[in-house]
């Protein structure tokens, strides 16, 4: 999952993004309204965690002028201001959860798992391709009901694909959906956690699931 974070105080950005990061999402981190905009703009993000007080363009003016322009990420807001007013508002502006600071990260986390277990985004919490299961929700993944550990970024890898079935994922869909900006596109890290993946889902069984299509990128599949 992809994840834009916006948020001015760097002891605060610092310690979500590199939380998040560990728990297997991709994050871009944007530490002004202004910038906020400009990556909101250029890329697709999964969900939004945005501070209310920022400078440049504040949380709320970012968020009036991402949904006029049809961008529906989920945004949880983030703010020191608890009042009903404030929640309010922030709702209104279009915010779909909202948490005050100071937080628990895991509750961070859970309000993250539970906004992207919403409409449009996701309907059900279970994926399912062949004899593969996926539960989101509890993050569990099972293959003819043997279960399966991934690593956070083989979870949100194997998601990735789960959510795109029988699609060919070129290497540059799956680069900018699973990891940020500032990855470089050269390595054949995409490769790597691909090898990963087949080791782990289709070692051992008949049925090959993920398949290479050569020259384009790679499918998720029951089908050859």
């Amino acid at each position: 999952m992809r994840v834009l974070l916006v948020e001015d105080e760097l002891g605060i950005a610092q310690f979500v993004r590199q939380g998040l990061t560990e728990a297997g999402y991709a994050v871009d981190f944007a530490p002004d309204g202004q910038s906020g905009w400009d990556y909101a703009s250029a890329a697709e993000y999964d969900i939004i965690v945005l501070d209310v007080m920022l400078p440049e363009l504040d949380g709320l003016q970012l968020l009036r002028q991402l949904r006029s322009q049809k961008i529906k990420s989920p945004v949880l807001l983030l703010t020191a201001r608890d009042g009903v007013e404030d929640r309010v508002k922030g709702l209104d502006a279009g915010a779909d959860d909202y948490l005050a600071k100071p937080f628990a990260f895991t509750e961070l986390l859970a309000r993250l798992r539970a906004l992207l277990r919403r409409p449009p985004l996701q309907g059900d919490t279970v994926l399912q391709v062949a004899d593969l299961e996926m539960d989101i929700a509890h993050r569990e993944v099972r293959r003819a009901g043997k279960q399966i550990d991934l690593s956070p970024k083989e979870f949100t890898l194997l998601e990735y694909f789960m959510r795109h079935p029988r699609q060919v994922l070129t290497r540059d869909q799956i680069t900018e959906h699973i990891w940020n900006f500032d990855f470089y596109g050269d390595s054949n890290v995409v490769d790597v956690y691909i090898g990963y993946l087949r080791r782990k889902v289709d070692r051992g069984f008949d049925l090959p699931l993920l398949h290479t299509v050569r020259g384009v990128g790679y499918r998720l599949s029951a089908e050859g």
